[in-house]
């Protein structure tokens, strides 16, 4: 078990040594807020309280959601479709012990493997290290961790693999290298400043650079760029934003944002910035209420979007953002659209300061949808079917969106949400306003802060962690989630198993360079495939953590032709035209599936480099 690992300052934590055991104690959270051992902006809840206290106190500045204005009303979307109403999914359980609560997740490719971890701060985890292998906290006592804080999730086999981390990675950003490794960044005290790196080879493990940031990095953003290479914005009091710097070299200083700066209020809500790369290669930081372009070549501001109404929607008032599905044809213009979904969050400057004294406003139910590559672009605002904090915002591989996981009251925090949202609502981009949300089946496992979601290469979607409590603790009213869930979207339901298309491994690229041609074969039980009926698309991995899902993208390629070549054995060509440039798609690893009249195939991994 190799560990390379440079240039580490052990801090002290005070609050692990001098308050280990009083943490323990059911009342140990007044005392730390009255101490704010961890900042003013770290309170805590009684963890052990009531979920239900919410219905018993009357709130009477709860105003909830803006009503649609006039001009919401009309919808902008052309070529609409019916959406599909067959099923409304399935859950599975698929693990009782992830080892550890999955604060962050992400999909490895080549490994098919799902990293999950969340921090060191605490020393405790459900699966311990290999024997011989601890951290060193305290050289002058000796203490050690030998717990484990990060594991690698077996999609197929639920098995884990322990993985060694010596920084801390609590509330931390990360991201996939063009050759499909992780990067991720910041973190709490010594982690802060640190940037690691995890190959997916066989017994890799962590390597981890503790001095590589300028400014520290505590619920910042990292965005991949068109060459594959990384920024990170924000953070707690960090009012900027710098690029990763090569392996085992370190940044002198960042470059300061004031848009950080002009968007953070006394409960902050401007943390985890949402942050999109557009298809001109500029990049969408939406913070709080509003949203900048800001250029990565000239490190200037090239566009201001008109504020979001309705609310706040970043960390701690946190709500969920994708980059909607990039359509492109077999030639394309020179602007290619692109549009941002922001959903959820809450519509309180003070969410946060009143969820700590049991005030739980309810969340924000509206989204807001622009289309960031028009001249004049506006916010058109939508309602969904139920109000929506801390939740995640998955693309599908059929390019439909599915909301899932959070709360309907309170905001992000330590035991600071009540009333989870169990019911996940996929959003049909393409489908007429007032026809583009439709509620599935309900999970049975409240999904709350820390809460992570994942889409597999088979087109389900893996749902783990939830811990709104201060380390491992399973008799508060919210335990630590160790369970680990799959869910179904409807078009894996039965009833239309037949339609799904089999993409041909060893008629699949592994490879393609930047708009080009290329061919894979699939089978289908259907004698004619049409053109018509046929997408093919490639899916980025989301990099989950706290609702925000980062360098999440998914590309809908055009197509040249569909040629049957078998008709007897459903043998069928398609030639499909690769993204033009790494302002469409950073090169990197991206799932490549064939959607056959609305049902996915199980995906191939392609790299585009």
């Amino acid at each position: 078990m190799a560990i390379v690992f440079k240039s580490l300052v052990i801090l002290p934590l005070l609050f692990l040594s001098g308050y280990a055991q009083l943490w323990i104690r059911h009342d140990a959270y007044e005392f730390f807020n009255k101490k704010m051992i961890l900042g003013p902006h770290e309170l805590f809840n009684n963890p052990f309280g009531d979920s239900h206290d919410y219905q018993r106190k009357r709130i009477a500045d709860d105003f909830g959601t803006q009503p649609l204005s006039d001009s919401d009303k009309n919808s902008a979307v052309s070529n609409y479709f019916n959406p599909p109403n067959y099923g409304k999914g399935i859950w599975e359980l698929v693990s009782v012990n992830s080892g550890v609560s999955a604060m962050h997740a992400i999909l490895l490719p080549k490994v098919d493997k799902v990293l999950m971890y969340d921090a060191t701060i605490w020393k405790k985890s459900e699966i311990r290290l290999p024997a011989g292998h601890c951290r060193l906290l305290n050289e002058t006592t000796g203490e050690k961790d030998c717990y484990c804080h990060s594991v690698l999730f077996d999609v197929a086999t639920s098995v884990l693999t322990p993985l060694q981390l010596h920084t801390d990675t609590w509330c931390s950003s990360g991201g996939l290298s063009i050759e499909g490794n992780l990067v991720g960044t910041g973190g709490f005290q010594g982690g802060a400043n640190t940037v690691r790196y995890l190959e997916t080879c066989k017994d890799c493990n962590w390597r981890e650079f503790p001095t590589a940031l300028a400014d520290r990095r505590w619920y910042s953003t990292q965005a991949e760029l068109p060459d594959g290479g990384f920024i990170v914005v924000g953070g707690r009091e960090a009012f900027s934003y710098e690029y990763i710097p090569r392996e085992g070299d370190s940044n002198s200083k960042s470059y300061f944002f004031d848009f950080l700066k002009k968007t953070n209020d006394r409960d902050e809500n401007n943390l985890y910035p949402f942050v999109h790369l557009s298809t001109d290669g500029n990049l969408f930081i939406f913070a709080n209420d509003r949203a900048v372009l800001l250029s990565p070549k000239s490190n200037k501001v090239v566009r201001e979007f008109p504020a979001l109404p309705g609310g706040h929607r970043n960390y701690p008032a946190n709500g969920m953002s994708v980059l909607l599905p990039i359509k492109l044809h077999h030639k394309n213009n020179d602007v290619i659209p692109a549009e941002v979904l922001i959903c959820g969050g809450s519509g309180h400057r003070d969410a946060y300061t009143q969820a700590s004294k049991n005030i739980f406003y309810t969340a924000l139910q509206d989204c807001g949808r622009i289309r960031i590559t028009d001249k004049k672009p506006v916010w058109k605002r939508e309602i969904m079917p139920s109000p929506r904090i801390m939740g995640d915002m998955m693309i599908l591989p059929t390019g439909d969106v599915l909301m899932l996981n959070g709360a309907k009251r309170g905001c992000s925090g330590w035991g600071f949400a009540r009333e989870p949202n169990l019911a996940p609502v996929i959003y049909y981009p393409r489908a007429k306003l007032g026809n583009r949300f439709r509620e599935l089946k309900a999970s049975a496992i409240p999904r709350m802060y820390h809460s992570s979601s994942v889409v597999l290469p088979d087109g389900k979607i893996l749902v783990a962690g939830s811990n709104t409590n201060n380390g491992y603790v399973y008799d508060a009213m919210f335990p630590t989630e160790l369970r680990v869930e799959k869910f179904s979207p409807p078009y894996l339901d039965p009833s239309v198993a037949l339609r799904r298309p089999v993409i041909l491994a060893d008629k699949a690229p592994e490879t393609v360079g930047y708009d080009e041609q290329f061919q894979l074969q699939i089978k289908s039980t259907a004698v004619k495939v049409e053109k018509k009926d046929i997408r093919v698309t490639m899916y980025a991995p989301a990099f989950t953590t706290h609702g925000v899902s980062m360098n999440q993208r998914l590309i809908d390629l055009g197509l040249e032709e569909v040629i049957a070549e078998n008709a007897f054995q459903g043998i069928h060509t398609i030639t499909a035209v690769s993204p033009p440039s790494g302002k469409v798609a950073p090169p990197g690893y991206y799932l490549l599936f064939v959607v056959y009249e609305g049902v996915p195939s199980v995906s191939t991994w392609v790299q585009i480099k």
